[in-house]
């Protein structure tokens, strides 16, 4: 199934953009459904890869839904199109932020988790891109609204990024400290970040920074995982982190 978002310009002469989402894969849990996580593959992936790893994970509480970008042309690949949840000039956040692209993807992340039970925890999670995007929501939820000034409707239990980075970091401390109810969220807030360091795509620096910036602006529930020797890829002891993980954050009963 694909889904289409157009984002309008607050002046009357902007143009509409339409963003193309890709087919979406769902991993269903094996046992009680207790939680469910968005999981956000990276640039130029898709969500297939992604959902096999998923499926193999021993979270059978868990029910993860993958989502493939919308393929547009990627400034840091000289404007070649391909899968990603927003414009990049750079892989960190010193490059300008595409908000546009960065609300399109975050609502239709939302709009998946909108529609599951009451009872059932949601989180989001990525890598690469994906993590960046994770991250993106993450602060949405804790301001309350989107960089667009639209309410931000979901209550996120628990956020992960593996090598990856914050986008929109700049003034983030500013406009959570203006807000008592943007500050609890932020600190109440579970996120998980790992990164390799010898990250040759996204360097290990530009995870220190992610987990640097959230924690001055009040992000304070975040654990930073540091992987020796390991590039821009995941690893099983990454993914073993990620399980225990989650299953403390959101009590998840697992196989028992």
């Amino acid at each position: 199934m694909s889904y289409s978002y157009q984002t309008v310009g607050s002046g009357s002469g902007t143009a509409r953009k339409t963003f193309d989402f890709g087919r979406t894969h769902v991993v269903r849990p094996k046992g009680k459904h207790q939680a469910t996580i968005v999981w956000l593959h990276g640039l130029g992936d898709n969500g297939s890869s992604w959902s096999q790893i998923l499926e193999s994970l021993p979270l059978p509480n868990i029910k993860w839904i993958c989502p493939t970008a919308p393929t547009r042309p990627v400034a840091i690949l000289g404007g070649f199109p391909c899968t990603a949840w927003f414009d990049a000039g750079e892989l960190s956040e010193d490059g300008p932020d595409d908000w546009e692209g960065l609300d399109a993807s975050a609502a239709h992340i939302a709009n998946f988790l909108s529609t599951e039970p009451s009872d059932v925890k949601v989180g989001i999670g990525g890598f690469s891109m994906g993590a960046a995007m994770a991250l993106y929501s993450a602060t949405a939820c804790a301001l309350g609204r989107y960089g667009n000034g639209n309410p931000y409707p979901i209550s996120l239990r628990a956020v992960i990024g593996l090598s990856g980075w914050l986008p929109g970091s700049r003034g983030l401390r500013n406009k959570i400290e203006v807000s008592s109810e943007a500050a609890r969220r932020a600190a109440s807030l579970p996120i998980l970040l790992s990164h390799g360091t010898c990250d040759d795509v996204v360097p290990y620096k530009n995870g220190e920074k992610c987990a640097q910036s959230l924690s001055i602006a009040g992000f304070r529930n975040l654990t930073f995982k540091t992987y020796e020797g390991i590039g821009h890829y995941t690893v099983p002891k990454e993914m073993d982190e990620v399980c225990n993980w989650l299953t403390a954050r959101l009590g998840l009963e697992g196989s028992r």
